[in-house]
């Protein structure tokens, strides 16, 4: 890219300093052990995102307390002994010239635990998780505040709060799975009431100067589910808020699977629409793209149309960690794409398998199920070789 790129201009957020307009995007790749705690596989992960070029690495949504892990190998921020293992994680991202935040979630409906409760007894899967208490939504917002409190100790630069997705905060927000009859239901004004003392306590927790950014869910991609006049209003409470940004996303796991959404999550910057809207109701909070932004042109089409501030990359950075370099020519090789078609990383991490992907060459895959004591699977091998995951009848 050129000199004038304005993909890799500087750019500030709440203070900090970003020395372009690349973030990596959480992911989740289910390295952390049983426990949740850090690992040198997680360790390893981020150094090697961290050092891709990225301004700002977002580590994947860790858990604030059990009753919401969405996986049995989530990170969690639930105590305070968990804080030295992220302290390692920060310095290791600080080392490789990026900045750091963590993504901080509650599953809801959508956790790994059997009993599980939600705003709603609404069915997910064969499970119906049992309506909340006030005093476990009480809990709850509480747990949010611990877990950025801990964030904070561990060195991070700022914290993110999980509302995107379909987890616990937007179960609250959309009238589909919230059906109460209290102050926490009915009215989009009371379905906000849960998400903002999130945000509130979390801002508490930290102070005001702590940058704190919002993964916020603009459309359900639902006919019947959240839209963005639905979701423009909760944009301009966190605004008021003063959070440090607002990374914008589209659909929930209700959606993921429907015909609709499989079309367009195979084309390029599929939400960044959803980032212009949200971004052309606010007055000052930066806004974050994501959503398969696979080539440094399409990055550079939203910056300067104004749909966002800020790039966020996460798949397609986990298929080539030098996506930032090869971008702005320090690297000469053509960057490896993320296959559309292709859904191993998400495969294997439903399955509690730590993910991989099927663009990496064969000698890193093998040496990566190697140290895993994973055998190399058949299938996934053959469907890598093919140049992705595609599932087959």
């Amino acid at each position: 890219m050129n000199a004038s790129s304005l993909v890799f201009t500087p750019y500030t957020i709440k203070g900090l300093s970003l020395k372009n307009r690349l973030i990596m995007a959480p992911l989740f790749v289910g390295y952390a052990d049983r426990e949740g705690a850090v690992t040198p596989l997680v360790i390893d992960h981020y150094r090697e995102m961290a050092a891709s070029g990225v301004s700002l690495v977002v580590v994947e949504n860790a858990s604030v307390d059990p009753s919401g892990s969405g996986s049995p190998y989530i990170l969690r921020v639930d105590h305070d002994r968990y804080i030295s293992g992220l302290a390692e994680l920060a310095g290791i991202i600080h080392d490789q010239g990026a900045l750091a935040f963590l993504q901080l979630n509650h599953a809801g409906r959508y956790a790994y635990p059997q009993e599980r409760f939600a705003p709603s007894p609404v069915k997910t899967g064969k499970i119906v998780p049992r309506e909340m208490s006030l005093e476990e939504i009480r809990k709850v917002v509480q747990a949010f505040a611990d877990g950025a409190r801990r964030v904070k100790e561990a060195g991070f630069d700022g914290v993110e709060i999980h509302g995107g997705t379909g987890y616990l905060i937007v179960q609250f927000l959309s009238p589909r799975t919230n059906r109460r009859q209290d102050a926490y239901g009915g009215s989009l004004e009371n379905r906000m009431r849960f998400p903002l003392e999130v945000v509130d306590a979390v801002l508490g927790a930290v102070g005001g100067e702590y940058p704190v950014g919002y993964r916020f869910l603009a459309d359900e991609w639902l006919p019947d589910g959240l839209h963005p006049q639905g979701t423009i209003p909760l944009a301009g409470e966190l605004e008021k808020r003063g959070l440090a940004y607002l990374s914008v996303t589209a659909g929930t796991y209700d959606s993921f699977a429907l015909p609709k959404y499989v079309e367009a999550e195979r084309s390029e910057g599929y939400m960044a629409h959803f980032a212009g809207e949200i971004k052309a109701s606010l007055a000052a909070t930066p806004v974050v793209a994501a959503g398969r932004i696979q080539s440094p042109s399409t990055a550079e089409k939203i910056l300067g149309e104004g749909q966002a501030d800020l790039v966020g990359l996460a798949r397609v950075l986990f298929a080539d960690p030098l996506w930032p370099r090869k971008a702005q020519g320090e690297v000469s090789d053509p960057i490896v794409p993320c296959e559309p078609a292709c859904s191993l990383c998400n495969k294997r991490v439903g399955k509690a398998k730590p993910a991989f992907c099927s663009q990496w060459d064969k000698g890193r895959r093998e040496a990566f199920l190697e140290r895993i004591g994973e055998k190399e699977d058949g299938r996934e091998s053959k469907q890598a070789e093919r140049g992705g995951w595609k599932d087959e009848k």
